[in-house]
């Protein structure tokens, strides 16, 4: 790829690049990018594997990430940057683009596919440049299936995350100076450094300023470091280990629903911006939990969460619908409340408390600690059983604990939107044992 063509896409977009993105695109080799949130690291590597797919003939690229809505955010990018720059070289008819692949005139593909946990649905590869992102959170097991498809092509590797511990494949790269040019990007900095433009306002960039202020005051100091400086920090730790995780996804997706059982739906409300909204139902038979139902939507109204729950009740008709009332749950809880149908069923996580004897006389309040722990004690004992699913698993790796200055524990993460619909669903096991609200 030369100079001279980078130039000229960057004009056709009228994208005014950081120096460090220039940078990116011009170096010929393996890179990884190891980067605070939102700095642009994926808008420069859609370009960048844009470019290669356009000005290389017969060439195969590779996408892929933990989840398949992941991959897919990185490969949109590239696909809506080539409609914008040679919209020409797609073919069209039966060899039109799809969710997993874009084919080009030239003879060039570029394909998006989630890994998963082992990486075995796409080890029939052989490519010769792999973009990964969300790097630091794939599992160890995929890349000894991916690592090999560039073993005879001579291909680059293109890895880019925020960091996730330190240790695993990505940090490992981090550390690998011979085989990798690094580049490290601290989202406050970038924000900071970025040139003035039509398309970055000094508006845009006070607003960006006071939400990492913001966001300093809101997180632990070890999340700040991680999530926006991009700091590999040693004392996060995995809340669920791979293997722990690994060992409870054991079922797989059916529709049957058998009538007079035990069902519990854990909500986790999102909202327009983004956010996903998960609907986690289970099974209790006896002691023990059974996973019968994940769904994730995005980008919903409150109102359509309100109508989901309805009809998922209509379907399992729940015991108990265990949401999170504070936030934008709240909306979705008071109108369930004052429907016949769910209001003797919903229960508000945020206004119970939990026994601290048999006699029910003490009792302390329920903290979103208590819920991971409660579900973290059952996958140990192996009394409850989840869906094999990548998401599912992505969700479970993505929580992290850090122990505080008080010395207390600090659960958080940036994908866990559906273990907290499960850690809610999962405290029906504890209902016996629990002065909770119920209307």
């Amino acid at each position: 790829m030369t100079a001279l063509i980078i130039i000229v896409n960057i004009i056709k977009m009228q994208i005014n690049f950081d120096p460090w993105q220039i940078e990116v695109l011009e170096y010929v080799g393996n890179k990884i990018l190891c980067t605070g949130r939102q700095v642009g690291k994926s808008t420069i590597c859609a370009k960048d594997a844009g470019d290669y797919a356009l000005n290389n003939r017969k060439k195969i690229i590779l996408i892929i990430a933990p989840t398949e809505r992941q991959a897919y955010a990185l490969f949109s990018k590239t696909l809506e940057y080539i409609m914008e720059t040679q919209k020409g070289m797609i073919k069209k008819g039966k060899d039109r683009p799809t969710k997993t692949q874009i084919r080009l005139i030239n003879g060039s593909i570029i394909y998006c596919l989630p890994t998963g946990s082992t990486g075995l649905g796409i080890r029939f590869l052989t490519i010769n440049r792999l973009y990964v992102d969300e790097a630091a959170r794939i599992p160890e097991d995929v890349w000894s299936a991916v690592t090999p498809m560039l073993l005879t092509t001579g291909g680059d590797m293109i890895l880019l995350s925020t960091p996730f511990g330190r240790k695993g494949f990505f940090f490992n790269a981090w550390n690998d100076k011979e085989n990798f040019k690094k580049f490290f990007i601290n989202s406050e900095t970038a924000i900071k450094e970025r040139k003035i433009s039509s398309t970055w306002t000094e508006i845009q960039r006070d607003k960006a300023l006071q939400y990492i202020d913001m966001e300093r005051k809101r997180m632990s100091r070890l999340q700040f470091q991680q999530e926006y400086c991009g700091e590999f920090v040693e004392d996060l730790m995995q809340f669920f280990p791979d293997e722990l995780i690994k060992s409870r996804m054991i079922l797989k997706r059916h529709e049957g629903i058998k009538p007079d059982r035990h069902y519990y739906l854990g909500v986790d409300v999102g909202g327009r911006g983004g956010d996903e909204s998960t609907f986690e139902v289970l099974e209790r038979i006896n002691k023990r939990l059974v996973q019968r139902e994940n769904i994730v939507e995005s980008y919903e109204m409150t109102t359509w969460t309100e109508r989901m729950i309805l009809h998922l009740d209509n379907k399992f008709d729940f015991n108990r619908i265990y949401i999170d009332s504070s936030g934008l749950g709240a909306g979705v809880f008071d109108h369930l409340l004052e429907t016949d149908q769910t209001k003797r069923k919903v229960v508000s996580i945020e206004n119970a408390q939990r026994s601290l004897d048999r006699e029910e006389k003490r009792h302390k309040k329920l903290f979103k600690e208590d819920l991971y722990n409660n579900l973290l004690c059952l996958m140990e004992r192996g009394e409850i059983d989840l869906l094999d699913d990548p998401e599912i698993f992505q969700s479970f790796k993505s929580v992290q604990f850090e122990i505080t200055d008080s010395k207390e524990i600090r659960i958080y993460g940036n994908y866990t939107h559906i273990v907290e619909g499960i850690i809610r669903a999962a405290w029906c096991i504890k209902d016996k044992n629990l002065n909770i609200w119920v209307y």
